[in-house]
């Protein structure tokens, strides 16, 4: 009984001792010039897990703060980051804000891997930050790369969307979502809809190969989407959108910070009407009338949780999962070749994701993330399958058409080695499954193993030195070594940044094994192909001002052993079956994509800002062909303007992209000769341009409203000739937009 006493005792005077160790931060955040609140404002103490955003009068409160001392920051979009030194209680903190009409303070990952300033990463990397994307007034992640970015060339399909970054396929990019890989495509083209846009707090891009930092499937470069977490004690939101054709957007989410423990709650329901830019299609040299949607009817579903829980100042564990589901309907065929579908499409996608970080001194740590995706896509049939006298499928059942598995495991150290060294080193472990029942007997699975490491060093504070490496063992491929090394000099405004990179790429499940015919066209797997590699060159140039920032960046990106498709002898089992062609993967000599972009971004005064930018690429294989699907020039433009009455805020906002042809050929060859001849069969040239406002009202109590209302397509341009072409875009024509959101935040 004595030993339970003592034990109580002492176990209550911990409490107490905790309990006096703690420290307690309450403060306000406001704008430097007029001393308004900031709603919203990010404060954190830097190196823990521990931060909170300001509420609807810009104050905020940091609760059971361990003893100790630390660096407290407030940041908010488009102001200057302050910082101070914090060692006890304090309730009179006052961060007094300087608006940055050019905003280059905004924190990156994607380029070395850290969180580094954007205007001083050694790694250009180009942001689209939510206020941008909140402007447009977009809705969807092809929409946002379409209008904020003249690199991407996108071409939806029910298939999912094919795009290109650069003149590069869209297999040569690797898309992240907080740093985890979107995996899962159909006929190698992502899904993007999966991307919950209502929590998308920024896009950062990174150009050409970054295989030394993240692997295979980077040599195009890489878009990682980073997502809101929960920084306002409780915050619940609802976003509704109606547009034309029926779409309708709602976004719902529950966000609650408890000070160890963090949850998010997000759900997105997505839907739309389908159209056809024409009714008529090519037939055998002849217009005839066609059933074919160009954009089909959809309707989606996303959910996603995230918690965090920090048992200590320096710990912070993560456990997230989302699912997702997609059913595309397509006119049903009413007798053969009338445009009309056999089966509808689902899609069904879930993942689940642990892990975290230990904090060190000095903005060194160590963190552990585990990563499992699955996505497969099924028929949904809708007219009777009939073989002989026996029924195969019913109306209303499915057939698994593919299920891909994504595994990953990340064990990664980021140190400080003296004042000028920061160093990353890091093992992963990937693991990549396909089931196809349909062409292969049994599952294919390949894993890889990797060790990577890269070195910032800074010297003379105005010279930065990156370099870095990944050594990879492929199951099948063995062993590759990729470098890289990225240089930066700052010499007042001006940034000076060059670089070069090795990629790899090895082919994917499908490329080696799948076989699958869409409408008379078979293609078929290779087990013999070899790795893509490249060699990427980089030089930018980025002045940077109070008002203006204009960035140069200019590349080549060298690949071997291409992998395409080509033609190959219809077989006689293909003829019995009106199979029309027939092709296979193989490793083509190589390819070579260079050009420029330039990029300019300014505050014109009096609440106007204007911004655009423009991309020439030449991108052709070792024979000197344009590559299919490539765009020579892109254009896109942005001009802003904002005005803030007593208690009301306009912004008006005015969107443009301009592009060029899209090159597309056609393979022909001569029955006779053999001869092999390629005909241009581009996509036209075209503008669109989009007006978006935003009109936001003072808080009601906990309550914040915002109306958005705009025009899509403002001059009505579509390309309406007949399907069968390549289109130059499939926007329906002029629509309009509204949408309210409704916040709420104690």
């Amino acid at each position: 009984m004595k030993k339970i006493v003592v034990l109580t005792t002492l176990f209550m005077l911990a409490l107490v001792s905790t309990s006096l160790c703690q420290i307690t931060l309450k403060g306000k955040v406001v704008d430097a010039k007029n001393g308004k609140a900031l709603v919203g404002a990010n404060v954190r103490l830097i190196g823990t897990s521990i931060g909170i955003a300001t509420n609807n009068k810009g104050e905020f409160i940091l609760n059971r703060v361990p003893e100790g001392t630390y660096t407290l920051r407030a940041s908010y979009s488009g102001y200057e980051v302050s910082s101070m030194k914090i060692n006890s209680s304090k309730s009179d903190i006052l961060f007094r804000l300087t608006a940055t009409p050019v905003n280059l303070n905004q924190v990156v990952v994607t380029g070395t891997g850290t969180h580094r300033r954007l205007k001083d990463s050694p790694v250009p990397v180009e942001v689209l930050n939510g206020t941008d994307l909140k402007h447009a007034g977009v809705t969807s992640f092809e929409d946002a790369l379409l209008l904020l970015n003249p690199s991407f060339n996108i071409r939806p399909t029910a298939m999912g969307s094919y795009f290109t970054l650069n003149g590069m396929s869209n297999k040569y990019i690797l898309i992240l979502v907080d740093g985890k890989k979107l995996a899962g495509d159909v006929s190698n083209n992502t899904d993007l809809s999966r991307i919950d846009m209502g929590r998308v707090k920024r896009i950062e891009i990174l150009k050409g190969a970054a295989s030394a930092l993240y692997g295979s499937d980077a040599i195009a470069g890489v878009i990682n989407v980073i997502m809101e977490q929960p920084k306002d004690p409780i915050s619940v939101q609802s976003k509704t959108r109606f547009g034309g054709n029926s779409s309708f957007t709602q976004n719902a989410s529950l966000d609650l910070n408890l000070g160890k423990v963090t949850s998010s709650t997000s759900y997105q329901r997505r839907q739309s009407d389908g159209w056809q830019l024409s009714p008529y299609k090519i037939s055998a040299d002849t217009v005839i009338p066609t059933r074919s949607e160009s954009s089909s009817s959809f309707s989606s579903n996303i959910v996603n949780q995230h918690f965090t829980y920090s048992p200590v100042k320096n710990v912070n564990l993560y456990l997230q999962g989302s699912y997702f589901d997609k059913e595309v309907n397509r006119p049903v065929e009413a007798k053969k070749s009338d445009g009309g579908y056999q089966y509808d499409l689902t899609y069904m996608d879930y993942n689940i994701g642990l892990g975290g970080k230990y904090f060190l001194d000095k903005g060194a740590y160590l963190s552990l993330d585990l990563y499992m995706d699955n996505y497969e896509y099924n028929k949904l049939y809708t007219v009777a399958q009939v073989d002989g006298k026996d029924t195969t499928f019913r109306i209303g059942d499915e057939e698994l058409t593919k299920r891909q598995k994504y595994y990953n495991g990340n064990l990664k150290g980021v140190f400080r080695v003296g004042d000028y060294n920061k160093f990353t080193v890091g093992t992963e472990y990937v693991d990549d499954y396909m089931k196809n029942p349909g062409s292969l007997d049994e599952p294919k699975e390949i894993y890889t193993l990797a060790l990577y490491a890269q070195d910032e060093i800074r010297l003379w504070k105005n010279l930065q030195i990156l370099p870095g490496f990944r050594y990879v063992y492929n199951e099948m491929f063995k062993n590759r070594f990729t470098p890289k090394i990225a240089l930066m000099y700052t010499w007042g405004s001006f940034n000076f940044r060059t670089s070069y990179a090795s990629g790899f790429k090895t082919p994917s499940l499908q490329e080696l094994y799948y076989d699958y015919e869409n409408r008379g066209a078979v293609t078929v797997g290779n087990p013999d192909l070899e790795p893509e590699k490249s060699n990427y060159y980089n030089i930018n140039i980025e002045y940077t001002g109070k008002h203006l920032n204009v960035s140069f960046n200019g590349y080549i990106n060298d690949i071997k052993d291409v992998i395409d498709k080509y033609k190959v002898d219809l077989t006689d089992e293909d003829k019995a079956n009106n199979i029309t062609s027939r092709n296979l993967y193989r490793n083509l000599d190589k390819a070579r994509i260079e050009g420029f972009d330039i990029s300019v971004n300014s505050y014109l005064g009096a609440g106007f800002s204007a911004a655009g930018a423009y991309n020439c690429v030449y991108a052709a294989d070792g024979e000197g062909r344009r590559l299919g699907e490539s765009v020579r020039h892109a254009a896109t433009f942005r001009g802003g303007w904002t005005h803030e009455w007593n208690k009301y805020r306009l912004h008006a906002n005015i969107n443009g992209r301009i592009q060029g042809s899209k090159y597309i050929y056609k393979q022909v060859t001569n029955k006779k000769t053999g001869e092999i001849t390629y005909t241009d069969e581009s996509a036209p040239k075209y503008q669109l341009w989009n007006l978006s406002t935003t009109h936001t009202f003072a808080p009601v109590g906990n309550f914040l409203f915002e109306v958005n209302a705009g025009i899509d397509n403002i001059f009505d341009w579509t390309d309406d000739r007949p399907n069968g072409v390549n289109y130059a875009t499939l926007n329906p024509g002029r629509t309009f937009f509204a949408s309210l959101v409704i916040r709420f935040t104690k």
